[in-house]
């Protein structure tokens, strides 16, 4: 790539000096951009050349910025029907952390290093689930925009987060004595309603948003079954499961049956046939189905509190010690990979083949000869 000194008057007479880089693109186009220093001017014009050898060069002119780039990937996101608090999350990551942050650049000058030092910056200022939530929305903005030919790579692919062993803690399941006294309260007490949601959740690793979703013809209690097609989320908005292995459908123990029995001749019939309606027939919101509901019930069981989530890691935790495979919890779990459920639930596959070892163990002790 020729680099050429250019020389020029200014308008109050100065003398104006700069290092033109004189090239053309992967596409045939004859293009040019200007330095003040030459070492920046060789600098650039080194990489570029590789850029266009390897069709992944695009000029500034060509270019968009990061914001505007954003915004093109938000209007994406909103054409798509995401969820209202999907489309709310990915607008703050834009707003909040991205745009300040990057908002005028250009999306043809950013580099690998630069969205690295973004990354470190995010660590620091916010948690580290937040700054790499942060991260996968600025690669997303980037990949919208390289679909669209706006720019020819994605330079934020290469750019990860260190993993650190404090990343995620071990889950910990509530006590099997804390789930019979809460199941126990649970049966003693007037909520039906309440009895059925943790019932459900223990025996079925539910997520709050499909118990909330939930509906009648998806629970068939002949064949002791419930089916998860739908979910609701955090605005109460009806839509299908976080994913594709979100569809699932799990057997019901007789007594979950029993229950849901009882709650069904109770439960106000609705135009929307939800198992755990509102007042109005609209889904229950997350905030009134734990606190008016599940609750009440903890504390008649005089156990320490724990969110509704907390019933999920109960069935994974309990479906493991009865020995399933991994590959059946993360169905049963409706896990999108087998990564994830080792992820969560790795520790308590080892503890339960731990536990069986040592049975054996005490076993050979006893009888071998």
């Amino acid at each position: 790539m020729p680099i050429r000194k250019r020389e020029w008057t200014a308008p109050d007479g100065t003398v104006k000096t700069a290092w033109q880089v004189n090239y053309t693109d992967q596409a045939g186009k004859r293009r040019a951009k200007q330095f003040t220093k030459k070492k920046e001017a060789d600098a650039w014009a080194i990489t570029a050349a590789a850029e266009v050898q390897r069709g992944v060069h695009t000029a500034d002119s060509a270019s968009i910025t990061v914001a505007k780039a954003a915004e093109r990937w938000l209007d994406a996101v909103r054409a798509n029907k995401r969820e209202p608090t999907t489309i709310a999350a990915y607008d703050q990551h834009v707003r909040l952390h991205i745009v300040p942050k990057c908002g005028t650049r250009r999306l043809s000058q950013l580099t690998a290093p630069e969205v690295k030092r973004f990354l470190d910056e995010w660590l620091v200022e916010l948690s580290r689930p937040m700054a790499i939530r942060v991260l996968r929305s600025l690669k997303a903005i980037i990949t919208e925009a390289q679909t669209a030919g706006l720019v020819a790579q994605n330079v934020a692919l290469a750019v990860k987060p260190r993993k650190v062993k404090r990343d995620k803690a071990k889950v910990t399941p509530p006590p099997k004595q804390a789930l019979r006294a809460i199941l126990a309260a649970a049966a003693k007490g007037e909520d039906a309603m309440g009895r059925a949601a943790v019932e459900l959740a223990t025996f079925t690793g539910l997520r709050a948003s499909e118990l909330r979703g939930l509906s009648w013809r998806s629970v068939d209690l002949k064949r002791a079954r419930v089916t998860v097609e739908q979910r609701a989320d955090a605005a109460g908005v009806i839509g299908p499961p976080k994913s594709e292995a979100g569809h699932r459908t799990i057997s019901l123990p007789a007594r979950v049956v029993t229950v849901l029995k009882l709650w069904k001749l109770k439960c106000k019939p609705g135009a929307m046939d939800l198992v755990f309606p509102s007042t109005r027939g609209k889904p229950i919101s997350h905030r009134v189905l734990t606190v008016n509901h599940v609750e009440p019930i903890m504390a008649a069981a005089k156990v320490e509190k724990f969110g509704l989530h907390a019933f999920r890691h109960a069935a994974a935790s309990l479906w493991i010690e009865q020995g399933l495979t991994a590959k059946r919890v993360q169905m049963l779990m409706g896990h999108s990979s087998i990564t994830m459920t080792f992820d969560t639930y790795g520790h308590l596959f080892d503890q339960a083949q731990k536990d069986d070892d040592d049975a054996a163990a005490i076993e050979r002790a006893l009888f071998s000869t």
